[in-house]
């Protein structure tokens, strides 16, 4: 039997894998939600399947994305992540991963609990029947946004916050059709 997916799913077996196993499912842990939000803001203006592709790269390149290490950062670690073919080097993003890292160290509450505090009621919630039905932003990817650039973070504008929301399963934006579909 063939699966129906999400339109964008169905492009490369990368997006089918993505789109199967991660895409939507609720993700927790500091690391974890880092990771997200970083490789979100280093989509920016670039295809996801790029981002995707270079995940591990990005994962080694930047301590697996515990905060601590990467807020530790210095100008050497710039220098090498701006030569390191495995991840995009974009100095604008790079310095925001490692601001992003610093701004979680300074929080006084987790930053499961932060990002999680954001997600909506999915009860309210109508499921998209097509992709044109799925929003870029919210109000909530955009108080999350503002709260984040508040307390100090970088690359983390609304449609950011809603990709890493979607991505993280804070909003179900499965299709109707999806057998993802959870509603």
């Amino acid at each position: 039997m063939i699966r129906q997916r999400c339109g964008w799913a169905n492009s490369t077996p990368d997006y089918v894998a993505y789109h199967d196993d991660e895409w939507g499912v609720a993700l927790h842990g500091e690391a974890a939600l880092f990771e997200r939000l970083t490789l979100e803001a280093f989509q920016s203006g670039l295809s996801w399947l790029t981002i995707l592709r270079k995940r591990e790269g990005f994962r080694a390149a930047f301590a697996g994305f515990q905060p601590e290490k990467v807020a530790a950062f210095g100008p050497d670690d710039v220098a090498r992540l701006m030569a390191d073919p495995a991840i995009v080097r974009n100095r604008a993003k790079i310095d925001a991963a490692i601001r992003n890292a610093n701004a979680i160290a300074a929080l006084d509450t987790p930053l499961d609990e932060l990002l999680w505090s954001f997600a909506p009621d999915p009860a309210g919630r109508p499921r998209p029947a097509t992709l044109a039905d799925v929003p870029a932003s919210t109000p909530e990817s955009t108080a999350m946004a503002k709260e984040l650039k508040r307390r100090g973070f970088t690359f983390v504008g609304p449609t950011t916050c809603y990709a890493m929301m979607q991505a993280t399963g804070m909003v179900d934006d499965h299709i109707a059709t999806c057998w993802r579909a959870t509603g």
